[in-house]
């Protein structure tokens, strides 16, 4: 064994002896409560049957793109794509990307330069985190939603500053405040680039759109992937910064544009999102039923969206209770460190519209008697 396979070996050996190791499972049939399907549009007969009809009516037989969207990947069903997202989520524009890892990758690691200044929550999304390191600008973290630890932050921007927080947080399920958030970064001129991967379902078109300050938020990024049930993000905002990232932005630039099934099916999902308040309010329902069924013993982080966390704060204590959850039938995963803090360790809980009254109740009456039985 070489010093690279030797050196493989023993991080590996290290991982699994802190119980850290990672493997991949397969699809199960265990009732789902860990994906981030939250209006099941992935498994939705009604989205599938609009995506064939879509792609069959289109005329266009390409399996793939044949290359990045500079050089022979763009399709004028691409731009009209973008323009029909940005208006839906009242932005001036949009562009594409094939992942939000890719969004924000390329939005941070382009717009900030050296002399620069990022500021993002400390519990922000690791994409965030990966662009910001690559764009060489000053970085700041701020304590989780805190606007004391934020303004002192902003005192030592230097250059233009860029603000970066999630409207959901994807492992703690709270809503920052918004408007106080953006408030304090407009005083010391700086911009507010919001992720809302995991806010597009739950209000329809996101947090930022309810609120109705999309016309002060500098970027919005929207996956496609979560409650939208396809794959595929778009960066939203001024035609500027559009062009800005089309010139700029590696992780378009540099990339094999998506294929033609990916737009129609991003196309059909946003606008099945149009009519799916039935879904929405399904999804509304099952979060209160669960927060109010589960024991108040319990550690529950304060939140009303679909993502619910147990906070166990070790992780033998999270992969014991998953284990006994998936032993019963329920498909929860733990969430252990480094993904989060040491010492906040939990399970993860995703609520679906389609999960019925029926399994909430039996989780969380499980959950209970787990309670009793420790």
């Amino acid at each position: 064994m070489g010093a690279t396979e030797k050196y493989i070996e023993k991080r590996l050996t290290e991982r699994r002896l802190a119980g850290l190791y990672r493997v991949l499972k397969p699809e199960s049939d265990l009732i789902d409560f860990c994906s981030n399907d939250y209006l099941g549009f992935s498994r939705s007969a009604v989205l599938k049957g609009k995506i064939d009809e879509e792609i069959n009516n289109s005329g266009l037989i390409l399996n793939g793109s044949t290359g990045s969207r500079l050089i022979s990947g763009n399709l004028a069903y691409t731009e009209n794509l973008e323009q029909e997202i940005a208006g839906m989520f009242k932005s001036e524009a949009g562009l594409l990307f094939n992942s939000g890892y890719d969004a924000n990758l390329g939005l941070l690691s382009s717009l900030p330069q050296r002399g620069d200044t990022i500021i993002t929550d400390e519990l922000i999304h690791a994409s965030v985190i990966d662009g910001a390191r690559l764009s060489h600008a000053n970085r700041y973290t701020f304590k989780h939603n805190d606007l004391t630890s934020l303004e002192a932050k902003l005192k030592q921007a230097r250059g233009n500053c860029y603000v970066v927080i999630e409207s959901i947080y994807s492992m703690d399920g709270d809503t920052p405040p918004i408007v106080e958030l953006l408030t304090l970064t407009e005083k010391y001129n700086a911009h507010l680039i919001v992720d809302e991967a995991h806010a597009v379902g739950l209000y329809k078109t996101g947090i930022i759109t309810e609120l109705e300050l999309e016309k002060r938020i500098f970027a919005r990024i929207v996956t496609f992937g979560k409650a939208l049930g396809c794959h595929g993000a778009i960066i939203l905002g001024s035609n500027l910064l559009q062009e800005y990232l089309v010139n700029f932005a590696r992780s378009f630039i540099y990339t094999t544009a998506a294929p033609f099934h990916q737009l129609a099916s991003i196309k059909m999902a946003c606008r099945l999102l149009q009519v799916a308040d039935t879904e929405i309010a399904s999804l509304q329902n099952n979060i209160r039923l669960f927060k109010g069924s589960l024991s108040g013993e319990y550690d529950l982080i304060d939140c009303e969206s679909a993502i619910q966390c147990i906070l166990l704060k070790s992780n033998e204590d999270a992969v014991n209770m998953a284990i006994n959850l998936q032993n019963t039938g329920f498909d929860v995963r733990a969430i252990r460190s480094p993904t989060v803090a040491p010492g906040s360790e939990r399970i993860r809980i995703c609520l679906h519209s389609f999960n019925t009254a029926n399994e909430i109740t039996l989780l969380t009456n499980t959950l209970n008697n787990l309670l009793t039985s420790n």
